[in-house]
């Protein structure tokens, strides 16, 4: 099964999401950031180099948040999504044609990926939950 990573990175009660250029699949549509698990890296080692690549920040990955199954794919992928905090540099879309922090209520008026949407209920949920 290949492994596709998330970032939940979640600061000040914002979440960070990104949304999908032109040239891959679900164009137009919201995402957390993240990657393909390339042959001989961890789903951690993955995800810090795809933040840094795609977004020009150094991350801390403290654990794994949650799983959704990628739908319509030939190959059988799972996305794994992990709790990230930005230790160093500023986010900034390389690959997304956008970046936006969004708080818990507007996390509705969003279109993500398929895989996405169970995770981003679940961190609405959990951020919610951080408010009361």
């Amino acid at each position: 099964m290949r492994i596709v990573t998330a970032a939940a990175i979640i600061e000040k009660g914002s979440l960070l999401i990104a949304r999908r250029g032109c040239t891959s699949d679900h164009e137009g549509l919201w995402e957390l950031p993240g990657g393909k698990v390339e042959k001989g890296e961890t789903p951690e080692e993955c995800l810090v180099r795809e933040l840094y690549e795609e977004l020009g920040v150094e991350v801390d990955i403290s654990g794994e948040f949650a799983r959704s199954d990628i739908p319509g794919k030939v190959e059988p992928m799972e996305l794994l999504a992990f709790d990230a905090r930005i230790i160093k540099g500023r986010p900034k879309a390389s690959v997304h044609t956008e970046l936006r922090w969004v708080g818990p209520d507007e996390l509705g008026e969003y279109a993500f990926c398929p895989a996405d949407v169970p995770i981003v209920t679940k961190l609405k949920a959990r951020m919610e939950e951080g408010m009361a």
